[in-house]
Protein backbone atom coordinates (compact mmCIF):
# COMPACT_ATOMS: atom_id res chain seq x y z
CA UNK A 1 0.00 0.00 0.00
CA UNK A 2 1.26 3.46 -0.88
CA UNK A 3 1.94 5.89 1.93
CA UNK A 4 1.78 9.01 -0.22
CA UNK A 5 0.16 12.07 1.27
CA UNK A 6 -2.69 12.56 -1.17
CA UNK A 7 -3.32 16.02 0.30
CA UNK A 8 0.01 17.44 -0.87
CA UNK A 9 -0.28 20.68 -2.83
CA UNK A 10 1.88 23.65 -3.77
CA UNK A 11 0.96 26.43 -1.30
CA UNK A 12 2.05 29.01 -3.88
CA UNK A 13 -0.74 27.80 -6.18
CA UNK A 14 -3.50 28.56 -3.65
CA UNK A 15 -5.10 32.02 -3.88
CA UNK A 16 -5.70 34.21 -0.85
CA UNK A 17 -9.09 33.46 0.71
CA UNK A 18 -9.34 36.60 2.88
CA UNK A 19 -12.34 38.03 1.03
CA UNK A 20 -14.10 34.69 0.43
CA UNK A 21 -17.04 33.15 2.32
CA UNK A 22 -17.31 29.39 2.66
CA UNK A 23 -20.00 27.00 3.77
CA UNK A 24 -19.14 23.59 5.13
CA UNK A 25 -21.74 20.86 5.52
CA UNK A 26 -20.45 17.92 7.55
CA UNK A 27 -22.06 14.57 8.23
CA UNK A 28 -22.21 13.52 11.87
CA UNK A 29 -22.32 9.84 10.88
CA UNK A 30 -18.80 8.42 11.36
CA UNK A 31 -17.98 11.61 13.26
CA UNK A 32 -14.67 10.20 14.53
CA UNK A 33 -13.62 10.63 10.89
CA UNK A 34 -15.82 13.46 9.60
CA UNK A 35 -14.93 15.85 12.40
CA UNK A 36 -11.25 15.34 11.54
CA UNK A 37 -12.14 16.24 7.95
CA UNK A 38 -13.90 19.34 9.28
CA UNK A 39 -10.87 20.35 11.34
CA UNK A 40 -8.66 19.93 8.28
CA UNK A 41 -10.95 22.01 6.08
CA UNK A 42 -11.35 24.85 8.57
CA UNK A 43 -7.63 24.97 9.38
CA UNK A 44 -6.71 25.01 5.70
CA UNK A 45 -9.21 27.77 4.89
CA UNK A 46 -7.73 29.85 7.72
CA UNK A 47 -4.19 29.07 6.60
CA UNK A 48 -4.98 30.78 3.30
CA UNK A 49 -6.63 33.83 4.84
CA UNK A 50 -10.28 32.96 5.50
CA UNK A 51 -11.57 34.48 8.72
CA UNK A 52 -13.86 32.76 11.26
CA UNK A 53 -16.94 34.83 10.49
CA UNK A 54 -16.63 33.84 6.81
CA UNK A 55 -16.73 30.10 7.51
CA UNK A 56 -20.25 28.78 8.10
CA UNK A 57 -20.43 25.20 9.41
CA UNK A 58 -23.64 23.16 9.44
CA UNK A 59 -24.07 19.56 10.58
CA UNK A 60 -26.34 16.95 8.99
CA UNK A 61 -27.13 13.45 10.30
CA UNK A 62 -25.48 11.43 7.53
CA UNK A 63 -23.75 11.62 4.17
CA UNK A 64 -27.01 11.23 2.27
CA UNK A 65 -28.23 14.49 3.82
CA UNK A 66 -25.18 16.45 2.63
CA UNK A 67 -26.86 17.38 -0.63
CA UNK A 68 -29.92 18.99 0.94
CA UNK A 69 -27.83 20.64 3.66
CA UNK A 70 -25.60 22.14 0.97
CA UNK A 71 -28.64 23.32 -0.98
CA UNK A 72 -30.00 25.02 2.17
CA UNK A 73 -26.68 26.82 2.61
CA UNK A 74 -26.70 27.96 -1.00
CA UNK A 75 -30.23 29.31 -0.70
CA UNK A 76 -29.95 30.99 2.70
CA UNK A 77 -26.43 32.41 2.73
CA UNK A 78 -24.17 34.32 0.35
CA UNK A 79 -21.20 31.98 -0.11
CA UNK A 80 -18.36 31.63 -2.60
CA UNK A 81 -18.12 27.84 -2.26
CA UNK A 82 -19.66 25.03 -0.23
CA UNK A 83 -17.64 22.06 1.01
CA UNK A 84 -19.46 18.76 1.61
CA UNK A 85 -17.70 16.45 4.08
CA UNK A 86 -18.73 12.89 4.85
CA UNK A 87 -17.55 9.33 5.19
CA UNK A 88 -19.24 6.19 3.89
CA UNK A 89 -17.61 2.89 4.85
CA UNK A 90 -18.39 -0.33 2.97
CA UNK A 91 -20.63 -2.68 4.91
CA UNK A 92 -22.17 -6.06 4.24
CA UNK A 93 -25.17 -4.73 2.28
CA UNK A 94 -25.58 -2.69 -0.91
CA UNK A 95 -26.43 0.38 1.21
CA UNK A 96 -22.88 1.71 0.60
CA UNK A 97 -23.37 1.82 -3.17
CA UNK A 98 -26.74 3.58 -2.96
CA UNK A 99 -25.50 6.24 -0.55
CA UNK A 100 -22.30 6.89 -2.52
CA UNK A 101 -24.17 7.13 -5.81
CA UNK A 102 -26.86 9.39 -4.38
CA UNK A 103 -24.41 11.78 -2.74
CA UNK A 104 -22.18 11.93 -5.80
CA UNK A 105 -25.10 12.63 -8.14
CA UNK A 106 -26.60 15.12 -5.71
CA UNK A 107 -23.44 17.17 -5.35
CA UNK A 108 -22.86 17.07 -9.10
CA UNK A 109 -26.40 18.30 -9.67
CA UNK A 110 -25.91 21.17 -7.22
CA UNK A 111 -22.79 22.22 -9.13
CA UNK A 112 -24.83 22.39 -12.31
CA UNK A 113 -27.85 24.20 -10.83
CA UNK A 114 -26.25 26.88 -8.65
CA UNK A 115 -23.74 29.52 -9.56
CA UNK A 116 -21.19 28.48 -6.91
CA UNK A 117 -18.88 25.49 -6.53
CA UNK A 118 -19.92 22.57 -4.33
CA UNK A 119 -16.88 20.52 -3.33
CA UNK A 120 -17.03 16.74 -2.91
CA UNK A 121 -15.15 15.90 0.28
CA UNK A 122 -16.73 12.53 0.95
CA UNK A 123 -14.59 9.53 1.79
CA UNK A 124 -15.82 6.25 0.31
CA UNK A 125 -13.69 3.53 1.84
CA UNK A 126 -13.68 -0.21 2.28
CA UNK A 127 -12.97 -0.06 6.03
CA UNK A 128 -12.45 2.19 9.03
CA UNK A 129 -8.66 2.18 8.74
CA UNK A 130 -8.77 3.51 5.18
CA UNK A 131 -11.03 6.31 6.40
CA UNK A 132 -8.69 7.20 9.27
CA UNK A 133 -5.72 7.15 6.88
CA UNK A 134 -7.48 9.81 4.76
CA UNK A 135 -8.69 11.96 7.68
CA UNK A 136 -5.31 13.14 8.89
CA UNK A 137 -3.48 9.82 8.70
CA UNK A 138 -0.80 8.55 6.35
CA UNK A 139 -2.70 9.65 3.23
CA UNK A 140 -3.33 13.21 4.37
CA UNK A 141 -6.69 14.81 5.10
CA UNK A 142 -9.47 14.97 2.53
CA UNK A 143 -10.74 18.04 4.39
CA UNK A 144 -7.52 19.87 3.48
CA UNK A 145 -7.96 18.87 -0.15
CA UNK A 146 -11.58 20.00 -0.19
CA UNK A 147 -10.66 23.39 1.28
CA UNK A 148 -7.90 23.99 -1.27
CA UNK A 149 -10.29 22.98 -4.04
CA UNK A 150 -12.96 25.35 -2.69
CA UNK A 151 -10.52 28.26 -2.62
CA UNK A 152 -9.26 27.56 -6.13
CA UNK A 153 -12.75 27.14 -7.58
CA UNK A 154 -14.06 30.28 -5.86
CA UNK A 155 -11.07 32.21 -7.23
CA UNK A 156 -11.66 30.77 -10.70
CA UNK A 157 -15.25 31.93 -10.64
CA UNK A 158 -14.35 35.37 -9.27
CA UNK A 159 -11.76 35.74 -12.02
CA UNK A 160 -14.35 35.00 -14.68
CA UNK A 161 -16.71 37.61 -13.28
CA UNK A 162 -14.09 40.39 -13.58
Amino acid sequence: MSTNNLSAYDPESVPNAKEMRFGIVVSDWNREVTWLLLDGAVNTLKKFGAINKNIVVKHVPGSFELTLGAQFLAEYDDLDAIICLGCVIQGETPHFAYICQGVTQGITQLNMEYNIPFIFGVLTTNNQQQAVDRAGGIHGNKGDEAAVTAIKMAALQAGMEE
